[in-house]
Formats: structure tokens, C-alpha cells, sequence
């Protein structure tokens, strides 16, 4: 039975090896065929994600609208988007 994950920045108050290790666990998740769906700022997370949502241009009442979607290579791509910007610097 497969089983559908939502989690709401799950990386708040973790540090960074905690971090990478809630990546490890997300990922085996999905090896065995499960669905995570991840609500996060954290850029570590994001580069390791399989499918982005870019929602912008900024936060609260100027943003909201989806800026673009794909891998993270896409957004990193996209030069309207903050995170594509500062994902771009990550992924080299």
C-alpha cells in the first residue's frame, strides 16, 4: 500500500545534519513508491526534490502565483524566480 505524505517545512528548527538526514528518509519514501509532497523554504530539500513548484514573484500579497515548475534544474533556470536565482549558485 502506497501512502501520501504533506509536510509543512519540516526542516524548521533542524540542524543541518538532521536536515540531511530528513532528506535521506524523504527519498527512501519514495524509492518504495510513496508520495511526499513537501512544503519548503529549505534549499537543501528543494535541489533534492523531484518536481518543484515556484509560487511568487514574492511572499504574503505579491505572490501566489505559480513563477514556474519542473526540476530543480528548471527553477534554477528560471530568472524571475528568488529561489531559481539562488538555486542556480547551488547547483553550479
Amino acid at each position: 500500500k502506497h501512502t501520501v505524505y504533506i509536510l509543512d517545512e519540516p526542516t524548521t528548527g533542524l540542524s543541518f545534519s538532521d536536515v540531511q538526514l530528513l532528506i535521506e528518509v524523504l527519498l527512501e519514501l519514495r524509492t518504495k513508491g510513496h508520495t511526499v509532497i513537501v512544503i519548503e523554504h529549505h534549499l537543501d530539500v528543494v535541489k533534492s526534490s523531484d518536481w518543484v513548484i515556484d509560487l511568487g514573484p514574492e511572499g504574503g500579497e505579491r505572490g501566489g502565483s505559480i513563477l514556474v515548475e519542473g526540476t530543480p534544474e528548471d527553477i534554477a533556470a528560471c530568472e524571475e524566480s528568488f529561489t531559481g536565482q539562488f538555486l542556480a549558485e547551488m547547483l553550479g
